[in-house]
């Protein structure tokens, strides 16, 4: 059985009457969630998440399990990815979205007010230590490295071979 009739056969046990109006494979569709309102995602932070039964569980062609086996499965899938994620976030989207707003806080006030205060303060006094490095090295260092490189300029090495 192919790829595509597995995905009807899937749709078409969703479809059923049993189930509500929204079928839980909608929930992981992302054509049908772009309608459902704004965009939530609209700089594509999170697109790695978007996986699908597909993605996670796949038979290849040599091995099938029974249809009903597969269209279950894929069902409880979606059912319980759609459902674990609405409890988790009932219980966690608040007090992460505190903690969060309370460390982009901190880290904004340390970025204005300490970092890039003294960032300017360095550039502003960089040209001033740039002159005085320049000092020290033409009046100590360019001396010894002229030096050295003087005496080592005799230096001549011949090789033998014996």
């Amino acid at each position: 059985m192919g790829l595509e009739t597995e995905k009807a056969d899937v749709q078409l046990f969703m479809e059923d009457d049993s189930y509500s109006r929204h079928s839980c494979v909608e929930y992981g569709d992302p054509e049908k969630l772009a309608d459902s309102g704004p965009d939530r995602d609209p700089n594509r932070l999170n697109s790695n998440l978007k996986v699908g039964f597909e993605d996670v569980i796949a038979e290849p062609e040599s091995t099938h399990s029974l249809d009903k086996v597969w269209i279950c499965s894929h069902a409880l899938f979606e059912i319980s990815k759609y459902v674990i994620y609405k409890f988790l976030t009932v219980f966690l989207a608040i007090p992460l979205a505190f903690a969060a707003g309370i460390l982009f806080a901190t880290l904004s006030c340390l970025h204005i007010w300490i970092i890039m205060p003294f960032v300017k303060t360095c550039l502003m006094v960089l040209p001033s230590v740039q002159k005085v490095w320049k000092s020290v090295t033409d009046a100590v260092i360019a001396p010894l490295c002229t030096s050295a490189g003087r005496i080592f300029s005799s230096v001549s090495l011949q090789l033998s071979h014996d």
